[in-house]
């Protein structure tokens, strides 16, 4: 398994936000993060 570069706590926001109603490209911009990482 792969170590990330976020902790549990990031991923969980970084989650909340998009629960939120963030929209995809706008959420992956600011976190420096790809779309596909954001669905896996």
């Amino acid at each position: 398994m792969r170590k990330s570069r976020f902790g549990e706590e990031q991923i969980i926001a970084v989650l909340r936000e998009h629960d939120a109603g963030v929209k995809t490209a706008d959420l992956c911009r600011k976190h420096g993060i790809s779309d596909a990482t954001l669905y896996n």
